[in-house]
């Protein structure tokens, strides 16, 4: 038993870590990169992906909503890296109504969908061609996923005052004692 102690705080640890959110991780899909879709996206055809990013603009019709979304690369729970350069365009259908008023620009959402081609669609006077997915499943971040809520950067603690605590080391003071010339 005590052999196998360390090996089962190990799998308890691990058993706390994020992962995919249910929703997209059924589906089975293939890491394939936008910029290989972009170049051919014909080569590509029906083949399934997850992607993510940031909404740009949502449209609805009589039985499809329409989903024009900034492509970010994701992470290892799916969550779309912010922080790197976004690398284009893509537009989702789906047939489930996805109401303007919720699927609102600036949220970050995850897709998994089969790749359809490429739509045409028109970013300011110019029209592009962007790729196109029919989604089978999409997943909606919480608008403060991943935000800190420690001040202080990740630190919960607050400065206390004390003799090295923040009130009495500032930029100009050098010490218990004042520069005297």
């Amino acid at each position: 038993m005590k052999k196998n102690l360390p090996l089962l705080c190990y799998l308890f640890l691990f058993s706390a870590c994020t992962s995919l959110p249910d929703v997209i991780k059924s589906i089975p899909v293939i890491d394939i990169p936008y910029g290989t879709v972009i170049k051919d996206a014909d080569a590509f055809k029906n083949k399934q992906v997850r992607w993510g990013g940031i909404i740009i603009q949502t449209e609805t019709e009589k039985d499809m909503s329409f989903v024009q979304i900034l492509f970010y690369s994701l992470d290892f729970s799916g969550y779309p890296l912010l922080s790197q350069e976004p690398e284009g365009r893509f537009v989702i259908a789906s047939t489930d109504f996805l109401d303007p008023a919720i699927y609102t620009k600036g949220r970050v959402i995850t897709v998994a969908g089969m790749l359809n081609g490429n739509v045409e669609r028109s970013v300011g006077n110019k029209k592009i061609s962007i790729p196109f997915l029919l989604a089978k499943a999409i997943y909606l971040w919480p608008k403060d996923y991943g935000k800190s809520y420690f001040r202080n950067g990740g630190y919960p603690y607050f400065y206390y005052p004390g003799f090295y605590g923040y009130p009495f080391f500032h930029p100009g003071y050098y010490g218990p004692y004042r520069y005297w010339r």
